[in-house]
């Protein structure tokens, strides 16, 4: 089932006894489990019927003790096992879950990696429970996720922000969420957000930005690469160099893979590639004019020279500021 659909039935009270949940996206289990925590039950049935456990300091035992009774005074009793994943009698769950209390709903939360369908017990989860993978978006999909949690919140977003917010926050869900609130505090039902509403209230530049950098790197503009690099100095806070190294590495290992791609289909390379548009992949293609597949090596070395620099390993730049780091680090890469 899909996270919408589990919703869904959440919503219209169609409750089942096990919930399992699991994967490397931690951002829908919390939001199913959440859900749960707060609506299934109201104020006066949780204080003797709710039950929020640990995966660290339970084991089996205190789970089916706790699965078996009964519920007061509510149709039923909501347990939610967090951070699952550190229950080391997990699989001792087996007896309960093939005879599991109807009057329960047993809520079990395995974040940040995926549980092992493939075992004895693994098989019986999926088959007895509501059972939820929770995979983490790829890159070329956070623009429309981002475009579709906004308009549950009744806001539109151009696709160039879109774009522009998924390029600077990654895949990470709850981090996306927590800076598309501060547009949906800020901003009236109806608005249609844009690269300005964007730098207003979640601080990302329109003009001075990673992705301006890679850009601007890819098609050597050095004059543009220097007022992007100045700027980045002067808010170092907004730009790590950290940040910025392991941007351009990614960007750079997709010029790496475009030159064996070069010659096939255009959809062929940006399902390979995992590129969101066209307009994408044009830029790319200046990249790749410009970085020969010699020079694309080099960059990548370059590139992990000075992530090591920048997380203060090489000994010989103890010391040296990330801003002269960075200088550095472009001026090879564009030389």
């Amino acid at each position: 089932m899909t996270y919408q659909q589990i919703l869904t039935d959440l919503k219209n009270k169609r409750y089942q006894p096990i919930y399992f949940l699991h994967g490397s996206e931690p951002y829908f289990i919390d939001l199913i489990s959440d859900f749960i925590e707060k609506n299934v039950l109201n104020e006066g049935e949780k204080a003797f019927n709710q039950t929020i456990l640990y995966g660290k300091e339970i084991d089996h035992l205190a789970v089916v003790d706790a699965a078996r009774r009964y519920p007061m005074m509510s149709s039923h009793q909501v347990i939610i096992i967090k951070e699952a994943q550190e229950m080391k009698t997990l699989k001792n769950l087996e007896s309960y879950f093939l005879k599991p209390l109807q009057t329960t709903i047993l809520v079990i939360c395995h974040k940040h990696k995926r549980f092992n369908t493939n075992s004895k017990f693994g098989k019986l989860v999926k088959g007895k429970s509501v059972f939820f993978d929770s995979k983490k978006l790829w890159d070329n999909q956070v623009p429309d996720w981002i475009r579709d949690y906004l308009r549950s919140k009744s806001l539109k977003i151009t696709s160039q922000g879109a774009n522009l917010m998924a390029e600077y926050l990654g895949t990470d869900l709850s981090k996306i969420t927590n800076e598309l609130e501060k547009l949906i505090i800020n901003l009236p039902k109806g608005t249609e957000i844009t690269n300005a509403h964007i730098e207003e209230y979640v601080g990302i530049s329109r003009e001075y930005n990673i992705f301006e950098l890679q850009k601007a790197i890819g098609a050597k503009d050095i004059a543009k690469v220097n007022r992007i690099v100045n700027y980045f100095i002067s808010n170092p806070k907004k730009n790590p160099l950290v940040l910025v190294v392991g941007t351009l590495f990614n960007y750079f290992s997709k010029i790496y893979m475009f030159h064996f791609l070069k010659n096939a289909s255009e959809q062929e390379i940006m399902s390979s590639m995992k590129l969101r548009s066209s307009y994408v992949l044009k830029e790319y293609r200046v990249t790749l004019r410009n970085y020969s597949f010699l020079k694309t090596t080099e960059v990548l070395n370059i590139l992990k020279e000075f992530d090591l620099k920048s997380k203060g390993v090489d000994f010989n730049n103890v010391g040296k500021p990330d801003g002269a780091l960075l200088k550095e680090m472009t001026w090879r890469i564009l030389h």
